[in-house]
């Protein structure tokens, strides 16, 4: 136990460390690719930070036909956004109350329509998803690209609003210090290299968690629906608490939303491709769950009305639905 609770920190401290890098790096990469910091955010920094869950879903679909890591698969699959749009959002909230004053704490009106968005993009694109595992017919297999396609569509979207903002300069490269605009090499070898350190500490941070679940009695299916999912996402909540810490809560914010877009397409689409993509009663509680939070924030982020203290309380729906969980 001692030991699982010391490379636990250690894998933890790695992430935070090697997110430091990476989101230096991925900002200078957006800069020389001119895109603006929603589209660095949700596409670029996003693409990298949602890997480690998408390898999980993937490896537990392709380890065998069993019914039970079938089961693992798709609940690791529904973890992610369950994660990301309670904890994610809260801790993007709750690091604006900690680290900023209160008249740096305000969220841009047209961020929070930009959110908004994304928002609204994936309750139709989950809520497709949802119904699908809620039917068994033949078929269902081919809509897997469906899923891709939405993504595709999203990028494009994404890459189109990026022509219309101005970004301004990054601080230095951590691994050239003194350029004033680093060249793309050295860039894309930070930003490769960081990622590479985040992805591997990311697997050692989940082997942990998955063995502290075990000691704690959990079933795999809820340590693959709970436990997971808030370890594979870690590596968005370390750059929620770089960015946010900086300034920069836009780019966290995007990096969250197009890190959700990501887990409602591409996991869906293996979990259609290799398996029936049937939904038990826990994993079709979890969808709701996700879907009710996903809806706060679509309703207080189209209107305008989303602050630091109701951002940091949609981490209630989680707990909550953890305690349901626990007791029944």
């Amino acid at each position: 136990m001692l030991i699982t609770l010391l490379l636990f920190l250690l894998s933890a401290v790695t992430i935070y460390l090697a997110c430091e890098y990476f989101v230096n790096g991925i900002e200078w990469t957006g800069h020389h690719l001119k895109f603006s910091q929603s589209a660095t955010g949700s596409l670029l920094a996003a693409l990298g930070t949602a890997l480690p869950e998408c390898i999980v879903t993937l490896s537990a679909l392709l380890m065998g036909e069993a019914p039970a890591q079938q089961q693992i698969g798709i609940g690791a699959a529904l973890g992610g956004p369950l994660v990301l749009s309670t904890i994610g959002y809260a801790a993007v909230g709750l690091t604006l109350l900690l680290c900023m004053g209160p008249e740096h704490r305000a969220i841009d009106g047209k961020v929070q329509r930009e959110t908004g968005r994304d928002q609204a993009w994936f309750v139709a694109i989950f809520l497709v998803a949802v119904a699908l595992g809620m039917m068994a017919f033949t078929g269902k297999t081919w809509l897997a690209p469906l899923f891709v396609l939405v993504y595709l569509v999203y990028v494009r979207r994404e890459l189109k609003q990026s022509d219309s903002h101005e970004t301004p300069l990054p601080e230095p490269l951590k691994l050239d210090p003194k350029a004033g605009i680093p060249a793309l090499g050295k860039v894309l070898l930070q930003t490769l290299g960081a990622l590479l350190v985040v992805a591997l500490a990311a697997q050692l941070f989940v082997h942990q968690l998955e063995s502290m679940g075990e000691l704690l009695g959990l079933s795999p299916v809820l340590a693959a629906l709970l436990l997971s999912p808030v370890a594979t996402e870690m590596p968005e909540l370390m750059n929620v608490l770089i960015w946010v810490r900086q300034g920069k809560y836009r780019l966290a914010l995007a990096n969250i939303s197009g890190a959700m877009m990501i887990q409602g397409t591409i996991p869906k689409a293996f979990c259609l491709l290799f398996t029936p993509w049937l939904l038990d009663s826990t994993m079709l509680a979890s969808s709701l769950v996700t879907l009710l939070a996903v809806v706060l924030l679509w309703w207080g982020f189209s209107r305008g009305r989303m602050t630091a203290g109701r951002l940091a309380c949609v981490g209630l729906v989680y707990l909550g639905f953890c305690g349901w969980l626990m007791v029944s």
